[in-house]
């Protein structure tokens, strides 16, 4: 495992939280289940229908023992989290029965236990959509005070990599905003700088990415990225930010003194912000699967409490990894 992940590992077992594993029901979470628990990392919830997570642990071999399980169907806090959804939500029209079978179903019953304290954060996202993922973290959590908005980010370990932090990365946003406006786009840059500070430990230096080099292209999509940036840098004046730059210009020395001399970032960003969800999505994979990179995420950010995703394809030590972030990204809520 690489250093970064290491360290991850090592703060995760320091902060001893309880994270929710709605997805219960899936051998791939009992097995990691079992793992998170015998590495020390959380303390597990396993919430879906008793009947499901029985047939799960059967399958798997896996010994969740450890864990405390819930049953949404059968547990005497649904009742309350019912009343507490329909107190949420009632402004957009939800009736108490609505709210008493919403609350039924696990990821959202364990974004209720987040929100009411039972918990300190989810994973989910091996079964369901982001979308499904993202949606009652939104409705029940919604995000920080400080954020205008949720958006997400890969932890990228790159391997025999001079580039960025010795080849580990921030790419932002490649799961969640599609298009986002200039104001968005700074948003979730200063959310990148954020996260590499808390969770990773070293400092941020964001590359607002463009098809354009400092005016090399004029065009309404490199105006944006050049807007995006003056709003980041006049919200936060000591934050090491540049842009428009091409990705060559924001990670290779000699193509930054070339293209972009004096910039403060180009040549050894560590964040790479992408001008929308087409471009950080592509370049994520292609980045993984030519470079065989590891990619954690889409890791969630500017939540109250986290709740984050998990690929579909993911398996077992993606679950723990996901996990082990989440864990960290909790410590710093209290």
């Amino acid at each position: 495992m690489p250093n970064v992940m290491e360290t991850i590992y090592a703060r995760a077992k320091a902060a001893k939280k309880r994270i929710t594993l709605p997805e219960a029901d899936d051998v791939r979470t009992v097995t990691a289940a079992q793992r998170i628990m015998q590495e020390g990392l959380a303390e597990i919830v396993l919430i879906n229908s008793e009947e499901k997570i029985a047939a799960a642990v059967k399958s798997s071999g896996a010994d969740v023992s450890g864990c405390r399980i819930v049953d949404p169907a059968t547990s005497p806090l649904r009742e309350q989290y019912a009343r507490e959804f329909y107190e949420l939500r009632k402004h957009k029209g939800i009736t108490p029965e609505q709210a008493h079978q919403i609350v039924g179903d696990p990821l959202y019953f364990g974004c209720m236990m987040v929100h009411g304290g039972e918990a300190d954060g989810q994973v989910s996202g091996a079964t369901h959509s982001t979308a499904d993922t993202v949606r009652p973290a939104l409705q029940i959590l919604k995000t920080a005070p400080d954020c205008k908005l949720a958006s997400s980010f890969f932890l990228m370990i790159v391997p025999n990599c001079e580039y960025g932090e010795n080849g580990v990365f921030i790419f932002s946003d490649c799961g969640l905003v599609i298009n986002p406006d200039a104001e968005e786009l700074a948003e979730i840059a200063i959310q990148s700088a954020s996260t590499v500070r808390l969770l990773l430990g070293f400092e941020p230096r964001v590359a607002m990415l463009c098809f354009s080099t400092k005016g090399s292209g004029s065009n309404p999509l490199a105006d944006k990225v050049i807007e995006a940036t003056k709003i980041a840098k006049d919200r936060e004046p000591d934050l090491l930010i540049d842009g428009e730059l091409q990705a060559d210009a924001a990670l290779v020395d000699w193509v930054a003194q070339t293209k972009a001399p004096g910039s403060p970032v180009a040549g050894r960003a560590n964040v790479l912000v992408f001008p929308d969800l087409n471009a950080g999505n592509i370049c994520y994979k292609l980045i993984q699967r030519l470079a065989k990179a590891k990619a954690y995420g889409p890791v969630l950010q500017g939540l109250r409490k986290p709740v984050n995703d998990l690929s579909r394809g993911c398996d077992a030590d993606d679950i723990i990894n996901v996990a082990a972030i989440t864990a960290v990204q909790a410590a710093y809520v209290d």
